[in-house]
């Protein structure tokens, strides 16, 4: 079935077809749409699920943490102000191996104020063992709220699909709904390996002593190290039933590339309308974009960009005091790995500021004037 839907109703649409069993949400712009609609389908029977009202995100967290012990399939969905307040719980979300899938519609953090788009409030968060996907299209936001259960049960950690607000938040387009037979021969029910139950009692997530702390952290880590080739895996097998491929991460041109520019989000589509007008002109330009942040792609970010003269990291968030985020994390990453590419850091897009195609133009003609990075931010778009 082809429908046009904004993105808050693509993961609505996702977590119905995942066959969630246990909701809980607090209302928040630029996310109220996805837990509407959500409560419309448990009202009306379209998903059988249990939609538990709350007075706070916190409290939303807390809900889903306990359905998730006692076994259930669960869901949230939360923005800015609304993600930090969960944060507390979602350490004990992913120390307790609890695979709650979370829809984060990335709204920049007040103050000043703002309902619209960066990435610093789900990056804030990449520190809390919660795996991160970032999707560039409606499409990817079903079929990546689908993957992510599939990833987080058979791993045993919580998921991320963010979005950006507004640019994919509010936006209408063209999605195919998987068919409900496909996505249970892809997705089969949840079998949590120990649930809280009457008839079988125990304690979950009680005092731990130093004798056993440092080993759960460790299994925690080693945990995440497999997920880049269940992406891969799990990313297959969507492709046989639903002929969509999902990667970790979608190279654009960069086999021949001189400088490859490095994106995200909505961003990442934007940069490739860029990188075709300039291949016109002879420029030769690639794109990059990271859709798994956590746990970061280390193996496919050092195959693929050491193979450019030059970098560009375009980041919509900020690590105030050091630079942006996912490019800090590219130059992690290629440290040691034998490349000597100049990685230029730029940011652009805070608080919703469009990125045009004529961005990336300008980030292109920054680093092909400079063999290396003058400044460690170059800011595309602010008014100094």
């Amino acid at each position: 079935m082809r429908k046009v839907i904004m993105g808050n109703h693509a993961l609505s649409y996702g977590a119905m077809l995942s066959r969630t069993q246990v909701i809980s949400a607090y209302p928040i712009t630029p996310q109220t749409q996805v837990v509407e609609l959500l409560s419309e389908m448990c009202a009306d029977g379209t998903l059988q699920a249990k939609f538990i009202k709350v007075e706070s995100e916190h409290s939303a967290m807390a809900a889903c943490i306990g359905a998730s012990i006692a076994g259930a399939r669960t869901f949230t969905a939360t923005s800015a102000q609304g993600l930090a307040l969960m944060h507390e719980l979602l350490h004990w979300a992913s120390g307790g191996r609890l695979p709650i899938v979370m829809g984060d519609i990335n709204r920049a953090m007040a103050p000043g104020w703002s309902i619209w788009t960066d990435q610093n409030d789900s990056l804030s968060q990449r520190d809390t063992g919660w795996m991160q996907f970032y999707v560039s299209s409606n499409q990817e936001v079903v079929d990546t709220t689908i993957q992510a259960f599939k990833i987080a049960e058979a791993i045993g950690i919580p998921a991320m699909v963010v979005l950006d607000a507004f640019a994919l938040s509010h936006a209408y387009e063209v999605v195919d709904i998987p068919e409900q037979d496909k996505v249970d021969a892809y997705l089969p029910p949840y079998k949590p390996y120990a649930r809280l139950t009457p008839d079988a009692p125990c304690a979950f997530d009680g005092l731990t002593g130093p004798e056993h702390y440092f080993e759960l952290r460790y299994k925690l880590q080693k945990d995440m190290e497999k997920v880049p080739a269940l992406f891969d895996e799990t990313g297959r097998e969507f492709e046989k039933i639903f002929g969509r491929r999902l990667e970790a991460v979608e190279p654009y041109l960069c086999d021949d590339a001189e400088i490859i520019l490095v994106t995200s989000g909505t961003a990442g589509f934007t940069a490739r309308v860029a990188v075709d007008e300039m291949r016109k002109e002879g420029i030769k330009i690639g794109n990059f974009r990271i859709r798994m942040f956590r746990p970061f792609p280390f193996d496919a970010v050092r195959r693929v960009l050491a193979k450019a003269s030059k970098i560009a990291g375009l980041d919509r968030n900020i690590s105030y005091g050091y630079h942006g985020i996912f490019c800090q994390e590219v130059k992690s990453a290629l440290n040691g790995s034998g490349s000597s590419a100049p990685v230029f850091g730029f940011i652009a897009g805070l608080g919703g500021r469009d990125i045009m195609a004529a961005s990336f133009r300008e980030i292109v003609d920054i680093v092909r004037r400079q063999d290396k990075p003058a400044e460690e931010i170059n800011w595309i778009g602010v008014k100094k």
